[in-house]
């Protein structure tokens, strides 16, 4: 904080929505990492079935048709784990790209709060209200956003 009365500078701004956009770039990577292990077990596991599969078409069925039966509940077993760590995988890439987008619009913010130097308590609004269409909030669980500080701090005044 730089002035008396608490208000923060702009250059204050600035490196909040820096730092936001580096947090949230952060989980972007994590994200992209999650999903590519997701995406390798998926690989290695539909290279099993194939080996399976491969094994099983030189294989003649026995009379009792046994083992044909317990291959199926396998496969089926199979088909519905990759059905849900594709699901997982689709819902880790939305999420990255929600936290990518809003990474990319807070420093486009940072960037406009630079170049067009508003004073302190404008640039502050404009944070806040980037930050409140965005449902920023939501993308940061272990941190208070500037949005949620001004919400408390109107809170308490009432």
């Amino acid at each position: 904080m730089s002035d008396t009365d608490g208000e923060l500078a702009v250059d204050e701004l600035v490196a909040y929505c820096q730092t936001q956009a580096r947090l949230l770039r952060g989980r972007v990577e994590t994200l992209d990492e999650e999903a590519a292990t997701l995406l390798s077990e998926i690989d290695d596991e539909l290279s099993d079935a194939r080996s399976r599969l491969d094994e099983q078409s030189g294989v003649t069925p026995s009379p009792h048709g046994m083992g044909a039966d317990e291959e199926l509940a396998d496969l089926d077993a199979l088909e519905a784990d990759l059905t849900e760590k594709q699901a997982v995988v689709e819902a880790k890439q939305t999420r990255r790209d929600a936290f990518e987008e809003l990474a990319v619009g807070y420093l486009e913010l940072a960037d406009e709060l630079q170049t067009d130097a508003p004073a302190p308590s404008p640039a502050l609004q404009l944070v806040v209200q980037f930050e409140h269409d965005r449902n920023a909030p939501t993308h940061f669980d272990e941190r208070v956003t500037l949005l949620e500080a001004a919400t408390e701090s109107d809170d308490s005044d009432t």
